[in-house]
């Protein structure tokens, strides 16, 4: 059976919904800060480097990348929440885009943050393939994704879990297996590895019974996630990779 494509109006009315509270943040400030410091410490790319922030929302991890010295340009399917960043962020490009149908050169960029997006697609394929297209040689992606081996991510967030909740997701997302994206991207063209990573505190879930228990769930990220031998069950998957 072939896997359904995204359904992009679905994700266009979800997160235009989302741009009415002029606040879509999930995560606290020093959990984004975290994932940016991964992504530069993972791609090695050096401030001034020209960077994509592909599934940019309102501009969170777009603003934190060029105030550690990037040239970016955020990229959403949400014109609405463009309009956010660009409102909050006035020196930082934003455009809308499908990332599927990126409206960029190719070799435009030297790096591109996947800003937990790889998961909204059924078939990553073509994703891979824009961030393929739009890098320069050796130019480096950095991805970030809830991972289905973790069972708080498993539970609460995959179809196949008795207690699934859609509240909050759109129905084209499902947490991803790390050995899964990189087989896609290694496909692609890339060299690819991943990681695992722990201790992303939410600020918000949809959910207000989930919201309750968000204390109970950070703690346990942060405290049992992050022993050693919990690695490939820590909440999040870090794709990296580069183009040959």
């Amino acid at each position: 059976m072939a896997t359904p494509a995204q359904d992009k109006q679905k994700e266009i009315t979800f997160f235009d919904a989302h741009a009415a509270a002029d606040d879509y943040d999930v995560f606290t400030p020093e959990a984004s800060a975290r994932l940016v410091d991964a992504f530069v410490r993972l791609t090695g790319l050096r401030p001034g480097a020209r960077v994509a922030d592909l599934g940019c929302g309102s501009g969170t991890f777009t603003a934190l990348l060029a105030r550690a010295g990037y040239d970016c340009v955020g990229i959403d399917i949400s014109a609405k929440l463009i309009a956010v960043g660009r409102r909050k962020h006035p020196d930082i490009e934003f455009l809308e885009g499908d990332i599927e149908h990126l409206p960029f050169p190719d070799a435009s960029f030297d790096g591109v943050l996947l800003s937990g997006v790889v998961h909204h697609f059924p078939d990553p394929s073509r994703c891979a393939a824009e961030v393929f297209r739009v890098l320069r040689p050796r130019g480096r992606f950095f991805a970030f994704d809830p991972n289905r081996m973790n069972p708080f991510m498993w539970l609460y967030r995959d179809r196949a879990s008795p207690f699934y909740s859609p509240l909050g997701v759109t129905e084209n997302e499902r947490p991803v297996l790390a050995h899964e994206v990189l087989a896609v991207f290694e496909r692609t063209g890339f060299t690819v590895s991943t990681q695992y990573l722990s201790g992303l505190a939410y600020r918000y879930v949809a959910s207000q019974r989930a919201r309750l228990l968000l204390p109970v769930y950070n703690f346990i990220d942060a405290v049992v996630f992050g022993l050693g031998f919990m690695e490939r069950l820590r909440p999040f998957v870090l794709t990296v990779g580069t183009k040959r």
